[in-house]
């Protein structure tokens, strides 16, 4: 409950911030993700920088999805068993250790200790293990986040959540992209750094949180319900495809440092501004979400907001102006906070508690790598095509990738939020 209220919140655009425990896993969530869109952001450039070839781009995505992916199950089988703040713990400590070892071999005076040969293939291992990280992290943060507020607060909590991700989304490529232009990699690390200990302070003081049941049978036999349960509710099967096809096509954000430095020409500030730029659009939309619902007819309006993610991408690759690709970023980023508040609230609903974890760790296969492997198909085409029309193309298969969903689900296209269950989930299972 909220702190001095023993009554219920009335809902309003702050009920979720009434709640202690969100509010920490908000700043921990903000902290985190300023962090790790700064070193996206550099470490995309500092390799471009190095390289020249837009391929080694998507392998960067490449080294951090096969981890999570790989993992993902097991990681929800282990945030479903364990006490969630002592794991999370252990993935900032992870987390932070790796981020520590990129601002050692990105030193100026690295080279004496190190072959500058391995210095990509050294980033590329502490991406791994980042992707390792988030196989857990995932996972554990949905069940905090879900257990922090009570449900009749899911949407206001889903729209929080989100824009406190999406503004640290902003700021962070903003000034990664400033602060390395200006001072260098060796000082944005220290930036990047700084806030990965502030938010390890934050997990540290959120409240434990057991597990809500103790599994007795095999590891396999426990994964296998949450794979059956997920796949026993068409609209959570829908949405979870929707967004792997269509960010996997659609991941135009892993080229950006291409269009920044031979394209736009615009450099680190440019693309620290254009990364920032589709952040921005996705948070003042999410701020106005928290007052204005897209849930009244869910489904129509994923569909609708993926559709117009698909225009904002090839409006982009057709662009050579600066400031009319800041516009068609912004217009993604706009349309792509819709599809998230939309398949997170769904989520949220259709998911029993003992199995948030395994039901997370399931959607984390299907979305949570989505942006990576986009990031890989796009590096892929970029090298076959060229980066222009591997962009055009990309939004092009995402539009195409709606028609087919619309055609294949119009029975959910009517429904409101009150008309979404949860499918039944076997006596044995809880």
């Amino acid at each position: 409950m909220p702190e001095g209220d023993s009554t219920s919140p009335r809902i309003d655009s702050f009920a979720a911030l009434r709640y202690k425990d969100f509010r920490s896993y908000v700043g921990m969530r903000f902290c985190f993700t300023f962090a790790y869109q700064m070193q996206a952001v550099i470490i995309g450039f500092y390799i471009y920088h190095l390289t020249k070839d837009p391929f080694k781009l998507g392998l960067v995505g490449l080294c951090e999805a096969i981890p999570a992916v790989g993992a993902a199950l097991y990681g929800g089988y282990i945030a479903d068993k364990s006490e969630k703040r002592k794991m999370l713990l252990w993935v900032f400590v992870g987390v932070f250790f790796s981020s520590l070892v990129m601002f050692l071999i990105t030193l100026k005076d690295a080279d004496k200790y190190i072959d500058v040969n391995w210095i990509v293939p050294v980033i590329y291992l502490m991406i791994f293990c980042n992707g390792v990280a988030r196989a857990f992290y995932g996972p554990a943060t949905f069940v905090i986040y879900t257990q922090s507020v009570p449900k009749e607060i899911y949407p206001n909590a889903a729209t929080w959540s989100s824009s406190s991700w999406q503004i640290a989304s902003i700021l962070g490529p903003a000034a990664g992209g400033l602060i390395y232009g200006y001072l260098g990699i060796t000082v944005t690390f220290v930036a990047i750094l700084t806030f990965l200990l502030i938010s390890l302070v934050l997990v540290y003081l959120l409240r434990s949180y057991p597990p809500v049941f103790v599994p007795k049978e095999s590891i396999g036999k426990s994964l296998s319900e949450g794979i059956r349960f997920v796949f026993n509710s068409k609209m959570m099967v829908g949405a979870m495809s929707l967004d792997l096809f269509s960010v996997f096509f659609g991941g135009a954000v892993a080229l950006l440092p291409v269009f920044a430095n031979e394209i736009l020409k615009v450099g680190p500030e440019g693309l620290g501004i254009m990364r920032a730029t589709s952040s921005a659009g996705a948070v003042l939309t999410m701020l106005a979400m928290a007052r204005f619902s897209p849930m009244g007819k869910p489904w129509r309006n994923l569909l609708i907001a993926v559709a117009g993610f698909g225009l904002s991408i090839i409006g982009f690759g057709f662009s050579k102006s600066f400031y009319l690709s800041l516009f068609f970023l912004f217009t993604e980023g706009a349309f792509d906070s819709v599809s998230v508040i939309i398949r997170g609230t769904i989520m949220q609903l259709l998911t029993p508690d003992h199995m948030r974890g395994r039901v997370s760790a399931v959607n984390a296969m299907f979305i949570g790598s989505s942006n990576e492997i986009g990031a890989f198909e796009s590096g892929t085409a970029a090298r076959l095509l060229g980066t222009v029309p591997a962009v055009i193309f990309g939004g092009s298969m995402t539009l195409l990738i709606v028609s087919i969903t619309y055609l294949k689900t119009k029975v959910l296209i009517p429904l409101s939020l009150s008309q979404i269950h949860a499918p039944e989930v076997p006596k044995e299972t809880v």
